[in-house]
């Protein structure tokens, strides 16, 4: 395994309740999975399980034990969306359909919470409230989306990995089988996706790639610039990560008013994206800007964001 790949994901982005909780639970099962045999997608459909039955038990949220019960399957469906791409890195088994299928264990997820949730409220309330829960899944996947495309920016800029994003900008190759195509297709789709969710911020990616091809002996520098810059930045875009989400559905089953944690995700959470993605812009300028006087140059190396 190399350097670059580590078992656990960066640190310095990752946020606190991933970093002293779910990911160092999903840590110790990770060698355990891997001495058994288990691969990262029997780790995914066991987390998709978990899912699965949180969104039973939260149908009965009005009785406060399956709502505690729920919660635990959301927080043990967090710890095996943790150890699957652990257990991946420290196998060295990586595969589009892996990527595709731990994307489809997220929402399918959320997406039984929701149901159970809904079939509930719907009884009390009546129809109209699933039009909410599905604006609420809409805004739902674009601010997942754009937190994990930030993520990976991070990674790629910052470290030079792999970006999950970047089949989004080219062709599929030839010769594919179909059985290769579909999931390589549909994590092409999801990565578009993600673009548009972030807001592209083309013109700074393309300002950086070029910096770094025609400064080949300054790359580390470069790297490293951004990592200090951009860190503490990406971590704000931790309170887009599913634990709050679980967090929120398990304090308003608690109240009661599950209503509540639906009507944040559209009006709340999609206002945090709005203000995150316009101060995201707005460092992006002054990253290049930096560079730019760390370079001899008067002006910014991009217009204004």
């Amino acid at each position: 395994m190399s350097e670059s790949e580590p078992v656990r994901r960066t640190f310095e982005i990752e946020d606190p309740t991933n970093l002293y909780f779910i990911h160092p639970i999903s840590a110790r099962l990770v060698p355990v999975f891997a001495k058994a045999g288990i691969t990262p997608n029997t780790v995914s459909f066991i987390g998709m399980g978990c899912g699965l039955l949180a969104g039973l038990f939260y149908h009965f949220y009005s009785h406060r034990l399956c709502a505690l019960i729920g919660f635990a399957l959301m927080l043990g469906w967090h710890v095996m969306d943790g150890a699957d791409g652990q257990l991946a890195r420290l196998t060295q088994t990586y595969s589009e359909l892996g990527k595709v299928l731990d994307g489809i264990c997220d929402y399918v997820t959320f997406a039984a919470v929701y149901i159970g949730l809904g079939l509930a409220m719907s009884a009390v309330h009546g129809g109209w409230v699933w039009a909410v829960i599905g604006l609420s899944g809409l805004c739902h996947a674009v601010q997942s989306g754009a937190y994990e495309l930030q993520r990976q920016n991070y990674n790629f800029w910052g470290l030079g990995r792999q970006s999950a994003a970047l089949p989004a900008m080219a062709p599929l190759p030839p010769g594919l089988s179909w059985r290769q195509r579909i999931p390589a297709e549909l994590n092409r789709r999801y990565a578009r996706m993600q673009l548009a969710a972030a807001g592209g911020n083309a013109t700074f990616y393309a300002v950086f790639a070029g910096l770094l091809a025609t400064q080949p002996a300054r790359e580390g520098a470069l790297r490293e610039a951004y990592r200090a810059h951009f860190a503490p930045i990406i971590r704000r875009w931790g309170v887009l990560c599913a634990n709050y989400r679980t967090l929120g559905i398990f304090l308003a089953a608690l109240l009661k008013l599950p209503l509540l944690y639906f009507v944040f995700e559209i009006f709340g959470f999609s206002l945090i994206l709005i203000f995150l993605l316009q101060a995201q812009k707005a460092q992006n300028a002054i990253f290049l800007q930096q560079l730019g006087q760390a370079y001899g140059r008067r002006e910014p190396l991009m217009p204004a964001l």
